[in-house]
C-alpha cells in the first residue's frame, strides 16, 4: 500500500493548484479548520499528512504539528515545505505514540485507504488526550466522485481507488468509539466551472446534503472520570 502514494507528489500538489483543485482546497480546508479549531499551543497528529498541503495551514494558527504518513516520498516533500517541524513514516493502525499525547488528531482523506477503520480510529482516540477533539475526513460514498472513482478503478489494481474503502456518514461514525458528528462538502462535480461550482457549493451547504464529496467526522474523546 505505501508504494501506491510513492509517484503522487508531483501529481497530488499540481491537482490543488488547477482552478477546480484550488477551490476544492479551500473549501476543504474551511470546513477542517473550522471544526479542529486549532489553537496556539496546541501539539496536532496529522495523521496521513502527505506532502503537508493541508498541515501548513494548521502551523499559520499557532499549532505545534507531528505528520506521519506511509510514503517516504509522500513525507520528504512535506519535510521540504515544512523543515520546523517533524514528520515520521508509521502505520495509522499502529501508531508508535503513548496514550494522550496530542491535544488533537486529524486525518485528512487517508482513511478510505486503510481496511479496518474501527482499529485506525480507535488508535487516534488513543493518542488524543482527554476532552480532545479527532477530526476525520473521507470520501463519501455517497458522492457521485467516490462512484466515478471506483468505476474508473474498476479491474485496475495498480489504480489508488481499486484499494479504497470509501463510507457513508453513517458509516464513518460507526467506526468511532464515541458518539460524533458528520459534515461534507464539495457538492459540485470535478469538472465543474469554478465560477459555478462556488455557487452550487453554498447550496449544498446552506441545504445541509450529506452527499458531498468531502466527508468529516468529528468526535470530542471523554474526559477522564
Amino acid at each position: 500500500m505505501p508504494q501506491l502514494f510513492d509517484n503522487w507528489p508531483d501529481l497530488y500538489e499540481r491537482w490543488f493548484e488547477t482552478p477546480i483543485g484550488a477551490l476544492v482546497k479551500s473549501v476543504e480546508l474551511e470546513l477542517v479548520l473550522k471544526l479542529l479549531q486549532p489553537q496556539v499551543g496546541e501539539h496536532i497528529l496529522d495523521a496521513g499528512c502527505g506532502t503537508g498541503i493541508f498541515t501548513a495551514p494548521l502551523l499559520e494558527r499557532g499549532s505545534r504539528i507531528t505528520g506521519l504518513d506511509l510514503s517516504l516520498p509522500m513525507l520528504k516533500r512535506a519535510q521540504i515545505h515544512l523543515p520546523e517541524q517533524s514528520f515520521l513514516a508509521a502505520d495509522m493502525g499502529a501508531l508508535p505514540f503513548a496514550d494522550g499525547s496530542f491535544d488533537k488528531v486529524v486525518s485528512i482523506t487517508a482513511i478510505e485507504f486503510i481496511e479496518s477503520g474501527k482499529q485506525a480510529l480507535a488508535e487516534l482516540f488513543r493518542v488524543t488526550r482527554p476532552g480532545g477533539l479527532v477530526v476525520v475526513a473521507t470520501l463519501n460514498s455517497l458522492s457521485p466522485w467516490a462512484k466515478h472513482r471506483k468505476d474508473k478503478a474498476e479491474n485496475n489494481s495498480v489504480s489508488l481507488f481499486y484499494h479504497a474503502w470509501f463510507r457513508s456518514p453513517e458509516m464513518l461514525l460507526d467506526l468511532a468509539p464515541v458518539l460524533g458528528q458528520t459534515y461534507t462538502a464539495i457538492h459540485f462535480a470535478k469538472d465543474c466551472n469554478p465560477s459555478l461550482a462556488l455557487e452550487i457549493e453554498q447550496q449544498g451547504q446552506a441545504g445541509k446534503l450529506n452527499t458531498g464529496a468531502f466527508l468529516v467526522g468529528c468526535w470530542r474523546k471523554p474526559e477522564k472520570v
